[in-house]
Order: C-alpha cells, then structure tokens, then sequence
C-alpha cells in the first residue's frame, strides 16, 4: 500500500473562502495550475499508454480553472483516477495515478495538492530518480501568490515521501 507522511489535521488556510476560509479562487486556482504541473512532470513514468481516464482528469482541472466545468465534475474525474490507481499493480504508475487524482480533486478541497505533489515525488523515489531536482521543479513551478501558503504547509504538516517494503520490490 502507498503510505504518506502527512498530518491528518486540516490547515485552515486551504479552506475556501465560500466555505468561510481565507483562500481566495484566485490563489485556489493557483494551487490547481500548480498541481498539474507537478503531474505533467512525472506522466511520463508511465511506460505503457496512459489511461484516458487521467489525461482527462487532468483536462477537467484545468478546465476548472477556467469555470467551465463544476467542481462535481472534478470530484468524479478524481474518482476515476483513483479508480485507475486501484487497477494498477507498478507502485510507480500507483503513485502517478494517485498523483492526478489528487491534483483534480483540488477543485473539491485546496489542500489535495499538497497530495499530488507528494504523490509526485513518491512516484519519482520508487523509479529511482532523484527526489531533490523533482522538489526543485515543483517549487520552481510555485506562482508567487501561493508559495508562503505552499512551502509552510509542507514544513508544518512534515511531509516525508515513505516507500514500503512491498513497493520496493514490485515491478519497477
């Protein structure tokens, strides 16, 4: 099983202002762009074609950023990648699966893309690649509005990219 390091406590500061938070739409849509961006990254571990089901996923959260599409329609579209994460059986294209659903479901909740881009890196640990440059690129990719918000979350809430016994050993 994928195992991640990250408190179960909710930051406020990810709370829609709708729902009575602080985070504008603006900064809200930032975190989404953000979160694709982490996914785009690590798409390509996916040897074998990439299930439609995540392309449009992705397509459907940046389609939200542009309020053509509901914040329903992005929950579903998480569910189906999550759906493809469960039929998977390589703990990397798991990971990058896990990854996307995440990243759409940031519609639903800002705070799921501090898990896309936790997946992200999970998905680059288990092939091999180097977790710093990938860090690197996803801070580098942070839009100024939401990069206190981002960084000081992740150093609040600990986050730690864990592997498994299992995943270290499962068709890589």
């Amino acid at each position: 099983s994928i195992k991640t390091g990250h408190n179960k406590m909710r930051d406020k500061r990810f709370v829609a202002e709708h729902r009575g938070g602080p985070l504008t739409k603006d900064k809200h849509k930032q975190l989404i762009i953000w979160a694709c961006k982490c996914v785009e990254n690590v798409l390509p571990l996916i040897t074998n074609k990439i299930d439609e089901r995540l392309t449009n996923a992705i397509k459907i959260a940046k389609e939200w950023t542009k309020d053509n599409v509901s914040v329903g329609d992005a929950r579903n579209a998480s569910f189906d990648a999550i759906a493809v994460a469960n039929e998977l059986t390589n703990p990397i294209e798991i990971a990058v699966a896990r990854s996307v659903g995440h990243a759409v479901a940031t519609a639903h909740m800002a705070d799921h893309s501090l898990r896309a881009a936790e997946y992200a890196l999970k998905s680059i640990k288990l092939a091999g690649k180097s977790v710093d440059i990938e860090r690197k690129f996803q801070d580098k990719h942070l839009s100024l509005d939401i990069t206190e918000l981002v960084l000081s979350a992740r150093n609040n809430q600990n986050i730690k990219v864990k592997v498994t016994d299992t995943e270290k050993t499962t068709n890589r």
